[in-house]
């Protein structure tokens, strides 16, 4: 993979970073790469180790998080807030990748992480996959 793979490949990743609540699919982001959708795909998880699909739901757990946290949202509200369509496939998600439910999770107490900055707190509480 060459240089300007690359750097088209961290394009259309940061689109996903920036626009995580829009309904993303990958020929949109493969156009954003300027590449091909089966391309695109082959080369986003060679050079990040996942699935374009599997990295938008990360960022979007990852996000649904910081929802869950402040506690002013209900679950299906979050669900919506971060781009997911179907309130199942979210609570499934996020399950699989934070280790309890969307709603357990927002019930948890979350007083000790409040004077942690965000940007640390972000590392702390980012959802891992198979982790």
């Amino acid at each position: 993979m060459d240089l300007q793979d690359l750097a088209r490949l961290r394009r259309a990743r940061d689109a996903m970073d920036r626009d995580y609540a829009q309904p993303l699919d990958v020929p949109a982001l493969a156009a954003v790469a300027l590449m091909s959708a089966g391309h695109f795909s082959r080369s986003f998880r060679a050079a990040y180790g996942e699935t374009p699909y599997s990295y938008l739901m990360t960022r979007r757990i990852e996000r649904a998080q910081a929802l869950l946290r402040r506690g002013d949202l209900s679950v299906t509200e979050v669900c919506f807030e971060v781009g997911c369509t179907s309130l199942g496939s979210f609570s499934s998600r996020f399950t699989e990748l934070v280790g309890e439910t969307p709603s357990a999770y927002r019930a948890r107490n979350h007083d000790d992480g409040a004077a942690v900055p965000a940007c640390v707190a972000k590392i702390h509480t980012r959802p891992l996959r198979n982790g």
